[in-house]
């Protein structure tokens, strides 16, 4: 039965959307204070590369590699972002897309470290040292009635679930804390925030850096499910990408990311049967979306709404169950 229900085709597409999930938070950070930064491709291949690089060449544990990649590309987050801070809009946009094309032609052309546009193969997969470290202890997937690769893939989803499910709650906790009161009051006007004493340098570049870690983080793990890399998946193509899924789903709360990374990475699967005409679907789509709703699927409108519903709900089955009371 289980061997049925968990194909390593559709757990693989989970593993992916997953990914771009913490990818499209890695928009959505910078964006809550206004900064429009198009670098996670670039994060994300530092933290690929890195991972990579030391796993193989220094023989690391995946863990060790995968917190290697984050922090690196958290400390070029940091350089990056004190540099930019007086640029917004567009400008940013266009330097942050410049440092991600700088990083990839890097990966080029260092061809002694990278490999260069060739890539680097038999990266330590991450499914394959869990199933190996789970058979140190005496377990065997069969006894689940699973196959080696379908425990594989599956161990992967369940694990970037959690930290999917992880990274969510902390970010919609820190939109309520003090930080993301600040986040907001900078995105809204940053010289009234500023005389209301928000530190605007310390908090721009603390958005600017949590999203470069949480690109990292992303593509730390992307290196260690696919076991290959090369400057390609870090292209200006993978950028868009990412930002699509933030602008797409909606920007303004979290959720919006969230569904906008699910249903562009799943939709693709979905046309297959349509394979010549799905891309040019997926484009109209868009277009029509950017027309009709600029803000995205995902509004507070659409939260409230959803709340709403909610709360009258409780209310009706409330005054049902105190009406059988009486």
């Amino acid at each position: 039965m289980l061997a049925e229900l968990f194909n390593p085709y559709y757990l693989q597409i989970g593993c992916f959307i997953l990914i771009n999930i913490i990818l499209a938070l890695s928009v959505y950070v910078p964006l809550s204070t206004g900064q429009l930064s198009l670098a996670s491709a670039g994060f994300m291949g530092l933290g690929a590369y890195t991972s990579a690089l030391l796993t193989i060449h220094f023989d690391l544990p995946i863990l060790v590699g995968i917190i290697a990649g984050t922090l690196i590309a958290g400390l070029i987050g940091i350089l990056i972002g004190l540099p930019t801070l007086r640029l917004q809009g567009v400008y940013l946009a266009i330097v942050t897309l410049g440092f991600g094309e700088v990083i990839r032609v890097v990966f080029i052309n260092w061809e002694s470290l990278t490999n260069g546009s060739v890539g680097i193969s038999g990266i330590p997969h991450i499914g394959r040292e869990i199933l190996k470290t789970l058979k140190g202890f005496g377990f065997n997937p069969q006894s689940m009635g699973l196959q080696n690769n379908q425990f594989i893939f599956l161990s992967i989803f369940v694990l970037l679930l959690i930290i999917a499910i992880f990274l969510v709650w902390f970010f919609r906790r820190q939109h309520y804390s003090r930080v993301g009161r600040a986040y907001a009051a900078i995105k809204l006007d940053e010289k009234a925030a500023e005389s209301m004493g928000i530190n605007i340098t310390y908090y721009k570049v603390l958005a600017f850096t949590q999203g470069a870690l949480l690109a990292g983080f992303a593509g730390s793990i992307y290196a260690h499910v696919l076991a290959y890399i090369s400057p390609a998946d870090f292209s200006y193509h993978r950028a868009v990408d990412i930002l699509v899924f933030t602008v797409f789903g909606g920007s303004e709360v979290i959720w919006g990311p969230v569904f906008g990374a699910i249903f562009l990475t799943f939709l693709p699967e979905v046309l297959r049967f349509i394979s010549e005409y799905r891309y040019m679907i997926y484009g109209l789509m868009i277009i029509i979306l950017m027309a009709v709703r600029p803000q995205g699927l995902i509004d507070v409108n659409i939260i409230n709404w959803i709340k709403s519903k909610k709360r009258s709900k409780r209310g009706v089955t409330n005054g049902s169950g105190s009406e059988k009371s009486m």
